[in-house]
Order: C-alpha cells, then sequence, then structure tokens
C-alpha cells in the first residue's frame, strides 16, 4: 500500500449503527493515500464486528479498554503513520473532498492546522435549529487571525473536522472539568499554532441527543466557561493587573465578579444601557461606550451574549483603535 499522507483516527464507542458509514465516507475520499485507524474504546455492541466487515487494506481496528475519548483520540495519533493527522468520529460523515482539499489548504497556507465549514444536521439531514447560530458563526471564521481573535467565544473549528500536522496532535487531549477539544484548541492556539479553514461546506456534524456533547457534563456552558477562563488568564490576561470590560449584563456581570475574583482591577464597565451608565456596580464605575478610552495596554474583555451585538461592538471598538485578538478579546 502507497504510505499515507493522512491517517483519520476515528474513535468509537457503541456506534454500531452509525459507525460504518463515517468511516465509509473517510475511505470514499477523493484523497486516496490515507489510511483509517478506528479506535474501538471498549464497546459493549457490535461497532469492532461492524468495522470488520469494511474490506480495505486501508482500514486498521485498534481495540482497548473503555478509557474514554481523550485516550482513544491520543491512541489513534500514537499509531498514526502519517505526518498529518485528522480527526472523525463515528455518528459524522465527511463528504469526498474534504481532505483533498483540506491537506491541499494545510500546505498552500503554512497553517498548522485547518479545519471547513460544516453543515449542523440531526439524522434526518434536517438543520438543528439550536445550533445554528453556532454554525453561522463558526462557519464564517476563515482566515488564522479571525480564528485566533475569537477562539474564547466558542470552539472555532468543530473538532472532527481538524486536519493537522503531526506536530499539534502530539499536545495530546486531556481529561478535565471542560470539554477536551475546546482545551486542546486553545492550547494549540495560545502556543502559536495557526489555524485556517476550508470556505466550504466539507461535513455534516450530526447533532442527536444521545451525542456526548448532549449528555455529559464536561460540554455544559459552565464547562465551557471554565475552559476559556483558564486560558485567558494563561493568554491574553497573564501579567496584567487591570482590565476593561464591556456588559454589564447577564453575560457581563459573572466576568465582572470573576474578575475581581481572580485580583484583577477593573477600570470601566463599558455599557450602553442608559439606567446603568453613571452607576457603579460592585463598585466599578459604569461609562457610556463612547467614553471607552483608546488602547492603552489594558485588555478590553467582551461579554455580551444578545445576537448582533457582537458585530456591531466589534465595528465600534476598531474604530476607535482597538484590534479583536490583540487588546480586545470576545468571551460570548
Amino acid at each position: 500500500m502507497t504510505a499515507p499522507r493522512v491517517s483519520v483516527v476515528l474513535p468509537v464507542r457503541n456506534a454500531a449503527t452509525t459507525v460504518e458509514r463515517a468511516a465509509r465516507s473517510i475511505l470514499d475520499s477523493t484523497l486516496r493515500e490515507i489510511e483509517l485507524i478506528v479506535i474501538d474504546d471498549g464497546s459493549a455492541d457490535n461497532s469492532a464486528k461492524v468495522v470488520r466487515q469494511i474490506s480495505d487494506p486501508r482500514l486498521r481496528l485498534v481495540q482497548q479498554e473503555p478509557l474514554g475519548v481523550c485516550a482513544a483520540a491520543n491512541r489513534g495519533a500514537a499509531e498514526a503513520a502519517a505526518p498529518v493527522i485528522a480527526r472523525m468520529d463515528a455518528d459524522d460523515f465527511s463528504h469526498p473532498a474534504r481532505l483533498e482539499k483540506q491537506l491541499s489548504l494545510l500546505c498552500d497556507s503554512g497553517a498548522d492546522m485547518v479545519g471547513c465549514q460544516v453543515r449542523i444536521v440531526d439524522a434526518l439531514g434536517q438543520a438543528v435549529e439550536s445550533m445554528q447560530r453556532y454554525e453561522l458563526w463558526s462557519n464564517s471564521l476563515i482566515e488564522p487571525e479571525r480564528i485566533a481573535a475569537m477562539r474564547f467565544v466558542e470552539l472555532p473549528i468543530v473538532n472532527p473536522t481538524l486536519l493537522a500536522r503531526r506536530e499539534v496532535f502530539e499536545l495530546g487531549f486531556r481529561y478535565g472539568a471542560w470539554p477536551e477539544d475546546y482545551d486542546f484548541c486553545l492550547r494549540a492556539l495560545g502556543q502559536g499554532h495557526t489555524a485556517a479553514k476550508v470556505p466550504e461546506v466539507l461535513f455534516d456534524w450530526i447533532d442527536s441527543g444521545d451525542r456526548l456533547t448532549r449528555t455529559d457534563e464536561r460540554y455544559s456552558p459552565e464547562a465551557f466557561d471554565r475552559c476559556r477562563r483558564a486560558h485567558i488568564l494563561d493568554g491574553p490576561l497573564a501579567g496584567k493587573a487591570t482590565v476593561d470590560l464591556w456588559g454589564a449584563g447577564q453575560a457581563g456581570k459573572p466576568w465582572l465578579r470573576w474578575l475581581q475574583a481572580e485580583g484583577f482591577t477593573v477600570r470601566h464597565v463599558v455599557e450602553v444601557s442608559p439606567k446603568k451608565i453613571g452607576t457603579k456596580i460592585h463598585d466599578t464605575p459604569v461609562i457610556a461606550d463612547t467614553e471607552l478610552p483608546p488602547p492603552d495596554g489594558t485588555p478590553l474583555i467582551i461579554a455580551v451574549g444578545a445576537i448582533g451585538a457582537r458585530e456591531l461592538i466589534e465595528a465600534e471598538i476598531t474604530q476607535k483603535g482597538y484590534t479583536p485578538g490583540k487588546d480586545a478579546w470576545f468571551v460570548c
């Protein structure tokens, strides 16, 4: 067999009804020089039997005790023979040109990791209404600068679309009280690895009620907050004592309390509500958006969750000289 250019890692546990479709979508890729490594993480159903029935020399099944998705993904990366590794999940569908186009972008752009745009659908192929905002936002992040700048909003690259150089995967997925894929992405970006995205829908992300992201508390909003806060402390806020905060609403107040609890001086809280401007919240003066001082090295944390607010705020702070991802950071 020709040496693989890409090794695809597919962890599976108890996905006998979906793993064949997922595996075949990889094996049917227009990029032929691949290997597919299926890590059966202690399945109690017929997942392994289903995989064994797929006849393709590029497919390899590795079975292990039920150690969890992190261990399975790390085992797959360790088993990989290619210099480039990609991820796949057992209930999703990879479009035929996905790997070829992602590998091409990886080589041409010089990026360290590459994703693609996605469709988030249910098992019947229908759009998942509750995920449309995230889908639109994620699909809008194409260029490396935007992906890095917006990484504290949410996971900027859908994990099973990831294709990256081996050294990125060598960071390893790690267990914690938060989503391992978001932690992995934030560590990679925080260490200077660059990310890009193919501006084309090349992946169907199947959302279902029994998907791990729907059933495990490690993927709850609170867990995502723990993850982003840990990484923002180690990144943009490292060595800082004073910050500004935009937002004194339902999203902003918890950030104000947390920043103060972490020992930061919150110089101002920026608001557009006339009722709040001129008051104090937790002893912090609330100023109008028009009073936001120009950039002076003080990080600006923007915690406003209303639909459409992010775009309006970004336009306003850009006019004032702020650069998202440099001195201004959106966190929701």
